[in-house]
């Protein structure tokens, strides 16, 4: 026993009925495909950033604890470029280095090495760090 729905606006648009005819694959049936056309914006080789609220420059050291700034609030995210040019994107997530120190930053020691491309007994780095 079959129901019928009361009214065929309320049948689905891909519903099969007693009429529909099934296409098994490799019978040799073209089945049409029709893919969307849409027009995607130029993307250039670059890429553009915002530029920071202001830049601090000093030096930094490395830490066992995740990247800390006594200038700046935990939360705030920086953007601490090396001598060498490689720069990483990072959240203060401690308050530090000690006052009176002219450390500006304390990293992460991968973080420290990865920017620094220096020897492993190394302990200070000179670096700018962007405050967004």
């Amino acid at each position: 026993m079959t129901i019928d729905l009361p009214d065929d606006s309320l049948r689905s648009a891909g519903s099969l009925t007693s009429a529909s005819r099934l296409v098994e694959l490799g019978s040799g049936a073209k089945i049409p495909v029709v893919k969307p056309h849409f027009s995607a914006p130029s993307v250039s080789a670059g890429y553009d950033i915002k530029p920071p609220r202001y830049k601090l420059s000093g030096v930094a050291t490395f830490y066992d604890n995740g990247t800390t700034a006594m200038r700046l609030p935990r939360g705030t995210v920086i953007r601490i470029c090396g001598p060498t040019g490689k720069c990483i994107d990072r959240v203060v997530t401690d308050y530090g280095p000690i006052a009176g120190t002219n450390r500006i930053v304390d990293l992460y020691r991968p973080d420290f090495f990865a920017i620094c491309a220096c020897a492993a007994w190394s302990g200070t780095v000179k670096v700018t760090v962007g405050v967004y």
